[in-house]
């Protein structure tokens, strides 16, 4: 896997409800073999948990940071295909819907 070349995204500076949408706009858009990481202030395991039920085996999560102040973790792309269709966080990229995670 290699890392692409960003710092991390500290998630603690980007408004609770559009957080998991930021981050799945990253991760779709991850080619496979790249990963990237976030920075919390708490454990981020619910965010691995909707990775994982919507995308099964595509992405792997390896912690960094492990708190009790800071989380940092990995999120990488393994090479299985995410599918066409997936259920968006962000409010839908239907006609009439305002995408908020940057499809």
């Amino acid at each position: 896997m290699t890392t692409m070349p960003l710092e991390p995204l500290d998630v603690r500076m980007i408004p609770p409800g559009v957080r998991h949408a930021t981050i799945f706009g990253i991760i779709e858009r991850l080619a496979p073999g790249d990963a990237f990481s976030i920075v919390n202030d708490h454990d981020p395991a619910p965010l691995w948990r909707q990775i994982d039920a919507r995308y099964p085996g595509a992405f792997s999560w390896t912690y960094i940071v492990q708190g009790p102040q800071s989380w940092q973790v990995e999120i990488g792309r393994t090479e299985a295909e995410l599918g066409a269709e997936h259920d968006a966080d962000c409010g839908g990229h239907g006609d009439g819907h305002s995408c908020t995670c940057g499809h």
